[in-house]
């Protein structure tokens, strides 16, 4: 144990740097905050970059475009549609088509500037163009920097299913500037709490007890708590990627509230929710899947349903379908991709601070659904 009382398992590993540079922020736009850059593998020596942005960050993309352009023979950038409902095939070509008419080659380097939707259809162009090229992610969003920035996880959607096309890719640098989070609204600031409060019940009870503690401070933007959050949220995340790369295994924790959040999002129509708040919203549901199945008491339920409302979340799942709402829910959780045979498989907490995945009765999870939905 550290002395904070943290346990010393969740622990960034050796080939992971987690650190503040003041040199870095300099250099993207002259400003002194405080930035976590976190290095994957090694950076290759560039020839050609190319900033991929969303709609909304379009003055962000300048003063990085005007910070790195020295360093590079060219310099390109490419503005996508943001949001879920353009995290397909047709935005992703976009960028093929960009790469190519420009003449990238295999020594271009990516810049994924915006939130998960970008950072994840920027790592999946890198991950397949000339098949393999180098990207860094600089997310935008409290999302994106405590959760999809990290970790090599790269994909677009289909119709039928969240995230179901991809490929495991890691980026060769993650720089999270703090300051771009004052910019984001109320609704998109607490998308981003709920991938920060998933890593207490998984793994550190310490961490919730402290985001308990200081959910005042997060909704309000304070920039220390915001630090500690993102720098606490990575150092786990980081931990359980190095150990298991390629979800064989530990990995798939990171996925408590995804199962039930994923089968919102496709149900509802991608974009309706923001993935945060299915995932919020998802985790009330796979804490009640946790209770009935003996591992947690009503109590632990409870305090996580109060703290995910507190956080501006929903802790009421919608009705995707008035005829059979929890046959439709059942219906896309088989599409999840921790599905064996057709058989879903949830991560439930297994005691405060622990979790695991395993499958349960669909008469149960049936109950789960029509007890949690409006």
């Amino acid at each position: 144990m550290h002395a904070d009382g943290r346990d010393a398992r969740y622990r960034l590993p050796d080939d992971f740097e987690l650190r503040d540079s003041v040199r870095t922020v300099r250099q993207l736009g002259g400003r002194v905050i405080r930035t976590f850059v976190i290095t994957c593998r090694p950076e290759p020596a560039p020839a050609f970059m190319f900033a991929v942005g969303g709609e909304h960050v379009v003055p962000n993309e300048a003063a990085l475009r005007a910070a790195i352009a020295p360093h590079y023979k060219q310099v390109h950038t490419v503005v996508l549609p943001d949001g879920e409902a353009h995290k397909d095939w047709q935005t992703l070509n976009l960028i093929f088509d960009a790469l190519l008419s420009k003449g990238c080659d295999r020594k271009t380097v990516l810049f994924a500037l915006g939130g998960g939707v970008i950072g994840d259809m920027t790592g999946f162009a890198a991950a397949s163009y000339m098949r393999g090229v180098p990207f860094v992610q600089v997310p935008t969003t409290l999302l994106s920097q405590v959760d999809s920035s990290v970790g090599g996880k790269t994909a677009i959607n289909h119709p039928l299913g969240k995230n179901m096309i991809g490929a495991f890719y890691q980026p060769v640098r993650v720089v999270c500037d703090l300051n771009t989070l004052t910019t984001l609204p109320p609704r998109e600031l607490s998308a981003g709490l709920s991938e920060v409060i998933k890593y207490g019940p998984i793994a550190d009870m310490a961490f919730l007890d402290w985001i308990e503690a200081n959910i005042d401070a997060l909704m309000a933007q304070d920039p220390a708590a915001l630090a500690h959050a993102v720098k606490r949220s990575c150092e786990i995340k980081a931990w359980v990627v190095g150990q298991d790369e390629r979800e064989a295994g530990l990995r798939a924790i990171l996925n408590f509230g995804h199962t039930f959040g994923h089968a919102i999002e496709a149900g509802l129509g991608f974009g309706v929710w923001l993935h945060g708040e299915a995932v919020g919203c998802g985790m009330v549901m796979a804490a009640e899947l946790s209770l009935r199945l003996g591992k947690v008491d009503a109590a632990f339920v409870a305090r996580l349903r109060a703290l995910i409302g507190r956080a501006g979340l929903p802790v009421r799942g919608p009705v995707i379908d008035a005829a059979d709402n929890a046959g439709h829910y059942i219906e896309h959780m088989r599409l999840d991709k921790k599905a064996v045979g057709g058989d879903i498989q949830f991560v439930v907490i297994d005691g405060p601070g622990k979790a695991s995945v395993c499958g349960a009765p669909d008469a149960m999870v049936r109950d789960v659904i029509n007890a949690c939905c409006a």
